[in-house]
């Protein structure tokens, strides 16, 4: 790996990490009584890295975010919702971006379900009991709005952010 792209996804890392830390201290739930529902800001640098750098790199920053995150909040048991959700939301990101037709808008939302989805799953293994399936479909409700919201604003990151990857080819 060389020290240009390390030092990328670190830098987008932190961002991640920021973001996510920023999101915690809003309160949603006052305005959508769920437990626990956020925007999925975070999200941004994943879909960012996705489109204008790497499926690779972009896993290499919502590891270490979920990771890091995780420490961060002093709650080991969040990691294994974050990293459930995370992984399999890119997972879906990264399928339906090689979609002919499907906008990074579309690419969003979906991954927003996928994250929520992930995150009952993971309840569901922890908890040994199906009672969180109650919970999923305000989830993914939910998850058509923060992932519309998430996807125009990485819309506008992706379009008017240079890639590294179209800088270093300049240089």
């Amino acid at each position: 790996m060389s020290v240009r792209r390390l030092t990328r996804c670190a830098v987008l890392t932190a961002l991640a990490l920021a973001l996510s830390v920023a999101e915690g201290l809003v309160p949603l739930t006052v305005l959508i009584p769920l437990p626990g529902l956020r925007l999925g800001l975070a999200n941004l640098v994943t879909l960012y890295a996705l489109y204008a750098l790497s499926g690779r790199d972009a896993l290499l920053i919502l590891v270490a975010r979920c990771l890091l995150g995780a420490l961060v909040g002093g709650n080991l048991m969040a990691l294994a919702f974050s990293l459930t959700g995370g992984l399999l939301s890119l997972g879906v990101m990264a399928l339906l971006r090689r979609v002919p037709g499907l906008s990074l808008f579309g690419v969003s939302m979906a991954g927003a379900a996928a994250h929520n989805t992930g995150q009952i799953l993971s309840a569901l293994v922890v908890l040994g009991s199906l009672s969180p399936l109650v919970y999923l479909p305000p989830l993914l409700l939910c998850s058509l709005v923060t992932g519309a919201f998430t996807g125009a604003v990485a819309a506008l990151l992706v379009r008017y952010v240079p890639s590294p990857v179209e800088s270093e080819r300049k240089t």
